[in-house]
């Protein structure tokens, strides 16, 4: 072989090679364009839904300033209580230490925010957590949540079945003082159930995993007796 076809060959084959190392780096800045441009997309996605989430529901008459539950009371503490329509748990809490909550609200020693989570869906084929929750914002709009949300527990249904018809929410509403027609038309027009998602979504980020949860002052209450409670309301007071 001539010296000047091996030169040739050598020539050829480093220009082959910084052929390849061009279409390799061209190829790793498409794939790092890509990516870049999936994130900013994926980010501005985000804000969008993060912003459109945020003015998406409508908070009812008596809500706190987040949206995330009602509020009954003045008191200097503040006692957060959260239930589910459909827990059983939370009925008999209701029986034992209800009455206790209303009290100290009505003492002026605590301002309650109940927040109405629809954490179990999953346990009824209707939602009914999600539309008892709903019709209870109807209820703070008609000025009785309380008495309907005791109303609720009282006749609570079983886990598993389809809970309580919108018909019968409506009759529960006239029989605490509502006015049927305005308080039916908010449970069927579902006017208030994107905000018992937010309700929902809130307090599952603020790390509440099960109901009921009673916070005073934001501190969990272990002892949740009608002795329990008030001595952690006076404690904090």
């Amino acid at each position: 072989m001539s010296s000047g076809k091996a030169r040739r060959d050598a020539a050829r084959v480093v220009r082959e090679q910084m052929a390849r190392e061009r279409r390799r780096k061209r190829t790793l800045w498409v794939s790092v364009a890509a990516v870049a441009v999936l994130v900013v997309a994926g980010l501005i996605g985000w804000s969008v839904y993060s912003s459109q989430r945020a003015d998406e529901y409508t908070a009812p008459p008596g809500a706190n300033d987040a949206g995330t539950g009602i509020v009954y009371g003045s008191g200097p503490v503040t006692i957060d209580l959260y239930e589910d329509y459909l827990c059983p748990a939370c009925r008999q809490f209701e029986e034992v230490s209800g009455e206790t909550i209303d009290q100290l609200a009505d003492e002026g020693k605590a301002r309650v925010v109940f927040h109405p989570v629809a954490y179990l869906n999953r346990f009824s084929t209707t939602e009914y957590p999600t539309r008892a929750s709903a019709a209870s914002g109807c209820a703070a709009a008609g000025g009785k949540f309380r008495e309907f949300t005791e109303a609720l527990f009282e006749r609570q249904p079983p886990e598993g079945g389809p809970g309580l018809s919108d018909d019968q929410l409506v009759d529960i509403g006239v029989e605490v003082g509502l006015d049927r027609d305005t308080f039916g038309s908010c449970v069927r027009d579902d006017t208030y159930h994107a905000w018992t998602e937010h309700v929902t979504e809130e307090a599952s980020e603020a790390g509440i995993t099960g109901t009921p949860t009673i916070l005073v002052n934001g501190q969990p209450v272990a002892d949740r007796s009608p002795e329990g409670i008030r001595a952690a309301v006076e404690a904090a007071g």
